[in-house]
């Protein structure tokens, strides 16, 4: 199985690709899209939706697993990180890719083995379950792999269902 991982933002988009192949994980392909906040909003998003795009045409995922956000005082954050949404889930439909989420508790709990895991504990799993020399950096790209990861581990279980 091949699984998109995003870690979405309008500034930094994490994105992580992984194959899993019985119970052995490798990344193949990551990288951290960055944009900047002088450009206008089309011109973001349009350079987002490029790189999902490129990512998911040329791995051919069968899953594009995306952190679920929860924003309760950051109205604008929140309204930006739905930019990324938006270009990730135009390429989910247009290439017929089903779009799963999972919060932070349960990406945490699915590699460190607790919901309350700090990044730096998510980071060193990713490294090691992946077998990568070093953590993997920065925290966006860390966090990309690690929601494909626990894609990976959820999936066979059926105890998630595509985003609707």
């Amino acid at each position: 199985m091949v699984v998109l991982g995003i870690d979405p933002g309008i500034t930094n988009l994490g994105l992580g690709v992984v194959e899993q192949v019985g119970k052995q994980a490798r990344m193949l392909h990551a990288e951290v899209v960055k944009t900047t906040h002088g450009e206008p909003a089309p011109a973001r998003v349009g350079q987002l939706y490029r790189a999902v795009y490129k990512a998911a045409t040329t791995f051919r995922p069968q899953a594009i697993a995306v952190e679920e956000q929860f924003f309760y005082r950051q109205n604008e954050l929140a309204y930006k990180v739905g930019w990324a949404m938006g270009a990730v889930f135009l390429v989910a439909d247009q290439l017929a890719i089903p779009v799963y989420g999972y919060g932070p508790p349960k990406v945490k709990q699915a590699l460190v083995g607790h919901g309350q895991a700090d990044k730096h504990q998510v980071a060193y799993m990713v490294r090691a379950i992946l077998g990568l020399k070093t953590l993997p950096k920065p925290t966006h790209l860390a966090d990309a792999l690690a929601i494909a990861l626990t894609h990976c581990f959820y999936h066979p279980l059926r105890s998630n269902k595509p985003l609707s």
